[in-house]
């Protein structure tokens, strides 16, 4: 058989024929078609893929640092300082201040304990240094109430008033926990006696009048005309007393002091010493030593470097 001839039609297959019955080709959509479907994309659907492509372009960019930085950790061969790192510093940081605060607390609470509370209080009063001052008239001048808490006690105020006693020449006082107030006094030290219609007056090396009764046994007469702490010929006197070795200050029965540039010593066996002025006093007091050693009278040491005997 032959083929269809120009200017005829073939005849339909069976393909042809269910084709044409459902209306539909087998064929691609067109181009427009995906376009138009773009082009409907809502509002939220569109938000929702530019937050994907932000967080992507993220993680990207960290992916990108870290390998930065594991690349510079290799070339330098140490390691960079992380932030978990500074993380635990400052974790660490926050429980340094956290205690400190803890132990800040309670000291103050401890310190207000004790200061508020008989916990640590003055139960026994000990004196130290007593010899003509009892100790009966020191805690009676110190006033201080028994069961006082220790850190109530103005230990500064309580020295001063014991320092006013008149034979006491300084105090100190000091607590000692958990309940004892020690107060150490010094007591003054006679030094030079002078006569007074009252009796005799003894006075210590600062000049002060502390004493009155019966001269204790050695101790020289003073004679200036206005003995006192704030009198210069009784501050000479006192000086030239202070330098003398106690050998020979035993042998003086009386300093007198008229001025500060006469000053003259009377021994217990009627010898006399020309002391002058307090210039080179200790030179002086030394040159006498050796020079009562020497028989006379009268020993001149008011130039100490031409020392004479008569």
């Amino acid at each position: 058989m032959t083929g269809p001839t120009d200017g005829e039609s073939a005849a339909p297959t069976e393909d042809d024929a269910a084709a044409a019955q459902t209306g539909f080709a087998d064929a691609e959509p067109a181009p427009d078609a995906a376009e138009d479907a773009a082009d409907v994309e809502g509002p939220r659907r569109r938000a929702r893929r530019e937050r994907e492509e932000r967080r992507a372009a993220q993680a990207r960019a960290v992916a990108i640092e870290e390998a930065r930085r594991e690349a510079k950790r290799k070339t330098l061969g140490r390691p960079l300082p992380e932030t978990a790192s500074l993380g635990r510093g400052a974790v660490r940081g926050l429980k340094a201040l956290l205690w400190t605060a803890v132990i800040a607390v309670l000291v103050v609470g401890i310190g207000l304990l004790l200061y508020f509370t008989p916990i640590m209080s003055a139960r026994t009063i000990v004196v130290t240094g007593l010899g003509a001052v009892t100790q009966d008239e020191v805690v009676s001048v110190a006033a201080v109430p028994p069961g006082t808490p220790l850190l109530q006690v103005n230990t500064d105020a309580v020295a001063e008033k014991v320092a006013g006693i008149r034979r006491v020449a300084s105090a100190r006082v000091q607590r000692e926990y958990p309940s004892t107030l020690r107060i150490t006094v010094v007591e003054r030290v006679p030094v030079v006696v002078r006569d007074y219609p009252d009796g005799v007056h003894v006075f210590d090396k600062d000049g002060v009048d502390f004493a009155t009764g019966p001269p204790p046994p050695g101790i020289p007469y003073l004679d200036t005309e206005n003995p006192g702490p704030d009198d210069p010929a009784t501050k000479a006197a006192l000086e030239v007393m202070t330098s003398l070795r106690p050998e020979v200050a035993g042998q003086v029965g009386r300093v007198s002091a008229p001025s500060v540039a006469a000053i003259t010593l009377t021994l217990i066996d009627g010898r006399t010493v020309v002391w002058g002025t307090t210039d080179r006093t200790e030179e002086k007091a030394l040159k006498l030593g050796a020079l009562l050693t020497q028989p006379g009278k009268v020993y001149d040491v008011s130039s100490p470097d031409l020392p004479t005997v008569k």
